[in-house]
């Protein structure tokens, strides 16, 4: 099996847990019809912004990404966390505060996730090359300045995790998800070394990011996942009836190591503390 075409065991069936009642059959509409809207407009502005700057583009798509939330009814909590790392690693070590761009790894829900980062770390996203044939979402995508990655051919890695390089040494923040695949939100996959590369060559620091997806009661919510064999249509439809969907967002201490595999098992055991160990760590700091 391809190492960068990991699939993860969660499934529809035995994941996504039955929802709390949602709201009315009305605001589902609203909502549906508010996102159609705001997809289309966004189609448009991806269009007419191809010739401007990446950063102009980046805040654009920052913008529009915290339109899209609310207009799904999701809210956004941002807190900042303490590193929990189980074990030792050499030459681990947690980074000091720099001013060049990050290389930002989050763990790997939905297809929300990518919106809750513009919106909470604009950035350029590392996305699957497939991702830019997909009808109005493909030209969204590469026009916000996104970076492609070919899973299916490891000997395009090279040149991608280049082009994530040459993104941070520019100053350009590069948000990637490196388990490659997407889980139910209880439980997180391993995370692929290769991109980690990028920051090594770059001397960038990476930050990790835990994501959670909440509802009204601070318990964790399945409603956002999208995993396995689920369509996107089911995916928003259950996002679009779910009331009092809340995403935490758990900026944690950037991290360090001496090779990318250390530095992937850092970012990883840092967010997995947060995801599958949740503890009263952290303080929000935003909403």
């Amino acid at each position: 099996m391809n190492p960068w075409l990991p699939v993860a065991p969660c499934m529809p069936a035995t994941c996504l847990t039955r929802s709390a009642p949602g709201v009315s059959r009305l605001r589902r509409t609203l909502r549906l019809a508010a996102v159609v809207s705001m997809v289309l407009a966004g189609a448009v502005l991806a269009f007419t912004v191809r010739g401007c700057g990446v950063a102009r583009r980046i805040r654009l798509t920052s913008a529009w990404s915290r339109l899209v939330l609310r207009a799904l009814g999701i809210r956004v909590e941002v807190r900042r966390g303490f590193i929990f790392l189980a074990g030792s690693a050499a030459g681990l070590r947690v980074a000091p505060s720099v001013e060049s761009a990050p290389l930002i790894v989050a763990n790997h829900v939905s297809w929300l996730d990518p919106l809750v980062m513009a919106v909470v770390l604009p950035s350029r996203l590392l996305a699957k090359r497939e991702v830019r044939g997909w009808p109005v979402v493909g030209g969204l995508v590469a026009g916000a300045g996104a970076l492609f990655i070919d899973r299916e051919r490891l000997s395009a890695l090279p040149e991608a995790v280049g082009g994530v390089a040459a993104a941070l040494r520019e100053g350009r923040p590069v948000a990637a998800f490196p388990e490659g695949t997407t889980w139910c939100g209880r439980e997180m996959g391993a995370f692929r070394p290769a991109v980690f590369q990028a920051a090594l060559d770059a001397g960038a620091p990476v930050r990790p990011v835990a994501l959670r997806y909440l509802d009204r009661d601070g318990a964790p919510a399945s409603a956002a996942a999208y995993v396995g064999d689920d369509t996107l249509w089911s995916s928003i439809c259950r996002v679009v009836a779910f009331r009092g969907l809340t995403v935490e967002v758990t900026l944690l201490p950037p991290v360090q190591a001496g090779d990318r595999r250390s530095l992937a098992w850092a970012a990883e055991s840092s967010i997995a503390s947060v995801v599958v160990a949740p503890s009263a760590h952290g303080i929000r700091v935003a909403a």
